[in-house]
């Protein structure tokens, strides 16, 4: 409704005029059409949806480095991001890109460049730190608890792609999910927003369970060992943690996007895993 730029590709001009007056309504303060030819148009879509996805990726890669180094990839970002030719748009670490778009595109330009003779390697490094990406919360739940998972029983936080969507096209939440009921655990899970989707995407999973409330998903089947955060939803931002505690089996957190303080979470007792911040004995819950 309040789009940055409206670009069309359009080879007449009754083509453009008419896309000009279509789209006057969403443009009433200044003008944001830009038009080009059709082949450009589409390049310079796919190209925007790459860039991101490049953007993202990179970041994803400075926070794991981050954790490696004992840095804190929040203060990388506030670094980086004052720098005003950055700023602070994607500069944060997640658990893999997902969606239709970024990836989808991605993939479109590589195989169109390829059919041109072109190799695109900084596009195919960032599909392939994408598809590593995926799996960062599977490592850290096999980091702290081993590799068998058998008989082991997790909770997850959010399996929409995005807050304020029902989205499941290629969402972040699918791979640790199918990572764990690979591994031979089960796991139960809550989002505010995607539930009827994530039934119609898992319809013959048994092994999930679908929670009414995120409380309720660490343990309505059996105490969670540990609690997977995988979107960002407001309803996750102020939870109890004390009542967090008291419901899992083991008090762990493991959050794909950096919702908390490490000194808030830790104060109650709880060992925190978050991305791209140093895994020091006070997140883990060990008092200094």
């Amino acid at each position: 409704m309040r789009p940055d730029r409206i670009v069309g590709g359009a080879y007449d001009d009754r083509a453009t005029s008419l896309m000009r007056t279509l789209d006057a309504p969403f443009q009433r303060n200044h003008e944001r059409f830009i038009i080009m030819d059709v082949r450009s148009a589409e390049l310079a879509k796919h190209a925007a949806n790459a860039l991101l996805a490049t953007w993202i990726s990179f970041m994803k890669e400075l926070a794991n480095l981050a954790e490696s180094l004992g840095a804190d990839i929040e203060s990388v970002c506030q670094g980086i991001g004052s720098d005003p030719r950055i700023g602070y748009h994607f500069l944060y670490p997640r658990c893999g890109c997902g969606g239709s778009c970024f990836l989808k595109d991605v993939k479109a330009l590589i195989n169109t460049a390829a059919g041109h003779g072109h190799d695109l390697k900084v596009l195919n490094a960032v599909e392939a730190a994408d598809n590593l990406q995926k799996h960062v919360l599977t490592q850290k739940v096999k980091a702290r608890f081993d590799k068998e998972f058998t008989g082991k029983h997790f909770a997850i936080w959010g399996l929409a792609l995005n807050p304020n969507t029902d989205d499941m096209r290629e969402a972040p939440s699918c791979e640790p999910i199918d990572d764990l009921l690979t591994a031979g655990a089960t796991v139960t899970a809550f989002d505010p927003e995607a539930m009827h989707e994530t039934c119609r995407v898992y319809a013959s999973e048994t092994r999930l369970t679908l929670a009414d409330t995120p409380i309720n998903a660490l343990n309505k089947v059996q105490p969670a060992e540990a609690l997977l955060i995988v979107t960002e939803w407001k309803v996750f931002r102020s939870p109890d943690f004390d009542d967090i505690k008291s419901k899992l089996k083991t008090p762990v957190i493991i959050d794909g996007r950096n919702l908390y303080q490490v000194n808030e979470v830790t104060l109650h007792g709880l060992e925190y895993y978050p991305i791209g911040r140093k895994q020091s004995e006070y997140s883990l819950g060990i008092p200094s």
